[in-house]
């Protein structure tokens, strides 16, 4: 095949659909998907029956032959989908947003018929995820449909969906105390310490999970052996344990901690800016002193990233 001309959008030229459709691929970068974490979501009837709704939302969907080129559709309420009963054995069914171009498949006629539109590919396997070879579409939901069942309830609705290009928000924040802050060997309890390693975090609205490291370099060890516990806290979510074991005796000493979590971030927390900030637990059973001072730097490094809801 050769290059297809005019270049698309060149004045006075005519330009095929497939141009246009090119262009869709084009600018997704080739991939497919919904656009946002909570669009297209498969759920049951607000009554529940023979059928599943499909909620708003929009989505790309890649043409199955090279030059295709991909397509874009939306759907503006629920959209309600028929699903036909089981029989005295369970089957599995995967709900899609399908596009039957006759140009490259099907009789349908563009002028009276549908050509995007929810499909249902019955009888798949039981941990199906994708649709079938050479069908132009994107899978929303797999449906895990018991024997002898007319009712669908969101039980049986596995979400498959996938975002076509999530969104990837990065940044780093620095933090440097100036002065000596000590924390003794203790209580065996929770504190809030460091407290330069606190800073104030932006959450997107779209953002469903974080990573978080955090890195303390030139953390000072001193009196005795340590041992002791730090986390991270975000939104009041507790991160894990990263555990600090020193037996070096009572020499004053320097180290690097680094400590990583994932966060999956509620709806509530979702637009708002939070507190992310560091906690230390040091146990009683060793002596030895923690501290940061103006030889220490903190890093926080965090990456929030989009996913379907």
């Amino acid at each position: 095949m050769t290059l297809i001309n005019p270049p698309l959008l060149t004045h006075g030229g005519t330009h095929e659909a497939r141009a246009f459709r090119m262009m869709v691929r084009d600018l997704a970068r080739g991939s497919q998907g919904v656009t946002e974490g909570d669009d297209l979501k498969v759920r049951q009837l607000s009554t529940p029956a023979a059928g599943v709704r499909v909620t708003d939302g929009s989505a790309v969907i890649r043409g199955a032959a090279w030059g295709q080129g991909s397509y874009t559709q939306y759907n503006v309420g629920d959209a309600v989908v028929p699903v036909a009963p089981t029989t005295a054995s369970p089957r599995s069914d995967l709900v899609c947003l399908r596009v039957e171009d006759p140009e490259y498949e099907g009789t349908r006629d563009p002028a009276t018929d549908e050509i995007g539109y929810f499909h249902v590919v019955s009888n798949v396997s039981s941990t199906a995820t994708t649709v079938p070879a050479g069908m132009t579409a994107i899978p929303l939901a797999r449906l895990d449909i018991p024997a002898n069942t007319t009712v669908i309830t969101d039980s049986m609705v596995k979400d498959v969906r996938r975002i076509a290009n999530p969104r990837r928000d990065r940044k780093l924040y620095t933090s440097f105390p100036t002065s000596l802050s000590t924390i003794g060997y203790s209580d065996n309890k929770w504190h809030n310490w460091p407290s330069a390693a606190r800073w104030s975090v932006a959450v997107p609205s779209w953002a469903t999970h974080a990573a978080v490291l955090v890195t303390i370099a030139g953390l000072r060890q001193s009196a005795s052996d340590i041992f002791a516990k730090m986390q991270t806290v975000l939104a009041s979510r507790l991160g894990q344990d990263t555990i600090i074991d020193d037996n070096q005796g009572r020499g004053v000493r320097r180290t690097t901690t680094v400590i990583a979590d994932n966060f999956t971030l509620p709806t509530a927390v979702r637009g708002t800016t939070q507190t992310l900030y560091l906690q230390t637990y040091m146990y009683k059973s060793e002596t030895g002193d923690l501290s940061v001072d103006a030889g220490t730097s903190l890093v926080l490094d965090i990456e929030f990233t989009e996913g379907v809801v």
